[in-house]
């Protein structure tokens, strides 16, 4: 089967499974430079003779590329990864588990290929930075000196923050959340939970309409697109049998969308729907599973007096409780940076962004301290918490830290590049990619059309190029 006639069975759903898909991708132009490029050996040519021992802080996507790049940009790489997960999780793809169409073995593979025997491997986390003394300190107690430093410790997830809520309750009495997951012992527990989770919703649909409530909190979210992903799919689930039940968005922000196109987009994918209620300014803080009642802190603004010398209305700030009952719950929680960051030097002082990692947000230099660099999810910088992000921010990395180790300047730039696969319904998605100036679509699409080719583009093609590219630091 060559390239065209896999995509035509693509196109035409005629019996090709996920599996045979993901394999057959194999035959195709693309698939084949993957697979080159996973064959590539580490030792490719090095650029530069500067020495100096690197740490790397963290075992996800930014963890791993910068590793790949800088082992084969160094001449003598000297390098240690502190990364407690011996499996790696493709976090993207726990939505495409909870929709049903890939399995949990399909998004966790060995994280030992990509390390490599020349590597440093240190199986434990980081618990306190001394950025002052170039030190660290591991919660197993092991004290680690750097002259340069990596940090790609990511997110965490706070449940707790909700009350009435513990991790352990998710997957019970009708709560889900796709984001829970143990990326230490590499499991994609949330995804297989949402999974459960859309079929108990489909069997109560058979004999009810269920009420459904989506959650987004207020804090940066890892994807922010991830809570209306579940929304969609869960409802579109249900539709595809001509079943409904009556859907609930409820999210501290005051939009759909950041960007104005994609915001419109979005809209009129829930007006399609029929059967979606927006609640914004609604952030969650309280939940009773066993009454399934959810607690929700509303702001909002009221019209006040007409100021004359203004010409306009006058807005009061209003403040409330209000609770809602449901029958099935998606929440997503409240996230933030590492304890280990957040309560270091190396995290904003003050401001919205405090506690996460205080770097430039072009060049990814830490601010204060020049032999510090982040990458990923823990970045305090305005957007870029997905693995689009991260492997833009990659090459900027590896390149500035090379200069500053060769007593340079650093002169690379992230331009702010992030991409949200927004997946609307079963089969097509919206592809938003934006950067600091507003949308940056990388092919001549009206990003905020949906359409299939995205759909078949994420679900067949993103995992292979994160596998065996992203993660080997080629693109």
């Amino acid at each position: 089967m060559d390239h065209q006639d896999l995509m035509k069975k693509l196109r035409a759903h005629e019996g090709l499974s996920r599996r045979d898909a993901l394999k057959m991708m194999a035959l195709s132009p693309v698939a084949a430079s993957v697979l080159a490029g996973a064959a590539a050996p580490t030792t490719l040519s090095a650029s530069s003779n500067a020495v100096g021992k690197i740490v790397i802080v963290g075992g996800g996507s930014g963890a791993l590329m910068v590793l790949s790049r800088l082992r084969r940009a160094l001449s003598k790489p000297d390098i240690t990864i502190i990364a407690p997960n011996e499996k790696h999780v493709y976090q993207p793809g726990q939505i495409f588990v909870a929709a049903g169409e890939y399995a949990p073995e399909d998004i966790i593979f060995d994280n030992k290929g990509y390390i490599g025997e020349d590597v440093t491997w240190i199986k434990d986390e980081a618990a306190t930075f001394d950025p002052d003394n170039n030190k660290l300190t591991t919660k197993g107690g092991t004290v680690v000196d750097y002259d340069y430093l990596i940090v790609a410790t990511g997110v965490q997830y706070h449940y707790e923050q909700i009350e009435g809520l513990t991790s352990d309750m998710i997957g019970k009495n009708g709560i889900s959340s796709v984001y829970l997951s143990d990326l230490a012992a590499g499991t994609a527990e949330g995804g297989t939970i949402t999974n459960e989770w859309f079929k108990a919703l489909h069997e109560a649909a058979k004999t009810s309409k269920p009420r459904v409530i989506c959650t987004q909190p207020s804090t940066p979210l890892k994807c922010g697109g991830g809570p209306q992903k579940i929304l969609y799919l869960s409802d579109d689930f249900l539709k595809r049998d001509k079943l409904t039940a009556d859907f609930t968005f409820a999210t501290a922000g005051e939009k759909l969308f950041g960007l104005p196109e994609i915001d419109a987009a979005l809209h009129k994918v829930q007006e399609g729907y029929g059967n979606i209620t927006n609640k914004f300014g609604h952030e969650l803080i309280a939940i009773d599973a066993e009454k399934k009642i959810a607690t929700f802190h509303h702001k909002y603004e009221v019209q006040g007096e007409f100021d004359k010398d203004l010409n306009e209305y006058d807005m009061i700030e209003k403040e409330e409780d209000v609770t809602m009952e449901y029958d099935f719950i998606h929440i997503t929680p409240p996230m933030a940076a590492v304890d280990a960051v957040a309560n270091s030097m190396l995290g904003w002082q003050k401001g919205t962004a405090k506690g996460w990692l205080e770097v430039d947000r072009e060049t990814l230099q830490h601010r204060r301290y020049k032999n510090v660099f982040g990458i990923g999810d823990t970045c305090g910088i305005p957007i870029g918490k997905t693995g689009g992000s991260a492997r833009h921010q990659g090459p900027i990395v590896v390149g500035n830290l090379i200069s500053v180790m060769e007593k340079k300047e650093p002169t690379l730039k992230f331009d702010g590049y992030t991409v949200c696969p927004l997946k609307v319904s079963y089969g097509e998605i919206i592809m938003a990619e934006f950067n600091y100036d507003g949308l940056a679509p990388s092919f001549p699409l009206d990003p905020a059309q949906p359409r299939w080719v995205w759909w078949a583009f994420d679900i067949y093609m993103l995992q292979p190029m994160y596998r065996y590219l992203m993660l080997n630091g080629i693109m």
